[in-house]
């Protein structure tokens, strides 16, 4: 039977096709495929540590006395913290904590990624010069051995690279446990995944290492609400692709209510938007003219809310075809059902296979029951997040978590790092 929605319908339930597969084939390396082995080398590099903060006295310092503190040569690294248009003692418990402090105060360009872009500036314009820059968040807490693991990347080639987004409050509320959880997933099904198989990851935000000559080669620019991303995607239309380390771990502070994941999570959806509104034409060109299945990789990730507003939409259509058929439904004739059967469990074992993995809590497993609630939650944020794409107010997390790295080990898992005694989340 000929339906005139097939001109729509069909090529929708292409792309749905292609994205699906695409998605659980490329899950499977991060959970089953052999890890990249890196080699080990001397202390060599030098880093600069930023740590942006905007009103972050309750945490800042906990950061600095962390960083204080890696395994990696003290005459390597120089911690510097950017106290931006703060209004409390921020800069003061940076400095007290043996930071080097640099103050902005600015009523335009507000947001992280300009303060980033002014430190940048200033970083080039001192008399000592670095190999690379690691950025951080004030709430994070870094694994000592992080540097050591990057100098390891570095030494390699690599240019660009994220570490392990861990998560310094796993247990203190359901919303924070399903953070948690959505970030050891995406660390492994997407993260080490690509960089199992030699495709581009995408920066995080914090816990990520820059080589300093490509920022001062093509500048940093990337001012956007998802700066990370901008960034990621700019130096991927260079050919540098964002590359993994999986045991350089940084632990991040998650939001302890519905609100304040609802409000970051659509900032997120804006930033996403903005960047695959601009990047998305050029890298589908390039990738194309260029045979660069990287590139187009990196475009596919941008692509990402856009499928989730047309699969959301073809499943309100799905529920008015089953009272009344109005296209040539496809799926089961591109692939068998059988096939659907297993992506269908497979969507239910990727979590628990991650979370058996990392030996997760007992209470992570309960927050687990409620996971689906934070993944169907993305579909009204990324629908508001498609209408205000334009807006670039930032909107900023509070953070008050100060706690030590002692605080978020977990005794059974005690592993040698060095001089210390340490444990850490198993990865």
């Amino acid at each position: 039977m000929h339906f005139n929605y097939d001109v729509v319908m069909i090529p929708l339930q292409l792309i749905i096709v292609f994205f699906t597969i695409y998605y659980f084939v490329v899950s499977w390396f991060g959970l089953f495929g052999k890890m990249k082995e890196t080699k080990q080398f001397p202390e060599k590099s030098t880093f600069a540590l930023i740590v942006c903060a905007h009103n972050e006295q309750q945490v800042i310092a906990k950061l600095v006395e962390n960083l204080k503190q890696l395994n990696y040569s003290d005459k390597l690294y120089d911690i510097f913290v950017v106290a931006d248009n703060c209004v409390d003692k921020t800069a003061e418990a940076a400095r007290n904590a043996g930071a080097i402090v640099y103050e902005r105060f600015s009523e335009t360009g507000k947001g992280k990624g300009f303060a980033m872009e002014w430190m940048f500036h200033r970083l080039f314009g001192l008399e000592r010069q670095y190999d690379a820059v690691c950025v951080f968040d004030a709430d994070n807490l870094v694994h000592p051995d992080f540097l050591k693991i990057m100098n390891n990347h570095l030494c390699s080639g690599e240019r660009l690279i994220q570490g392990y987004m861990d998560s310094k409050n796993p247990e203190d509320t359901w919303v924070s446990g399903m953070f948690s959880i959505s970030f050891w997933i995406v660390n492994h099904i997407w993260h080490l995944a690509k960089y199992n198989i030699g495709l581009s990851c995408v920066l995080g935000g914090t816990g990520m290492c820059i080589d300093t000559k490509l920022l001062k080669q093509y500048g940093w620019g990337a001012t956007c609400l998802t700066e990370d991303m901008e960034f990621t995607m700019k130096a991927l239309m260079e050919n540098i692709p964002t590359t993994w380390a999986h045991d350089a771990v940084i632990y991040d502070e998650k939001p302890l209510t519905f609100k304040a994941a609802w409000n970051q999570r659509k900032r997120w959806a804006q930033g996403h938007f903005d960047v695959a509104n601009r990047y998305i034409p050029k890298m589908l060109w390039k990738g194309i003219t260029e045979h660069n299945i990287v590139v187009l990789d990196g475009m596919i990730n941008l692509v990402q809310p856009y499928f989730l507003l047309v699969s959301t939409f073809f499943v309100f259509c799905t529920y008015i075809y089953n009272l009344v058929p109005f296209y040539t439904n496809v799926l089961y004739e591109v692939l068998p059902i059988q096939v659907w059967q297993i992506i269908g469990v497979g969507q239910y074992i990727f979590p628990v296979a991650v979370l058996w993995k990392i030996r997760a809590s007992f209470k992570s497993w309960l927050y687990l029951l409620v996971y689906p609630i934070f993944i169907y939650s993305w579909i009204p944020i990324v629908m508001l997040g498609f209408l205000h794409r334009n807006e670039h107010e930032w909107c900023h997390t509070l953070h008050t978590r100060s706690i030590g790295f002692d605080d978020v080990i977990i005794p059974e898992d005690v592993v040698n790092v060095g001089p210390k005694q340490v444990a850490f989340r198993k990865k």
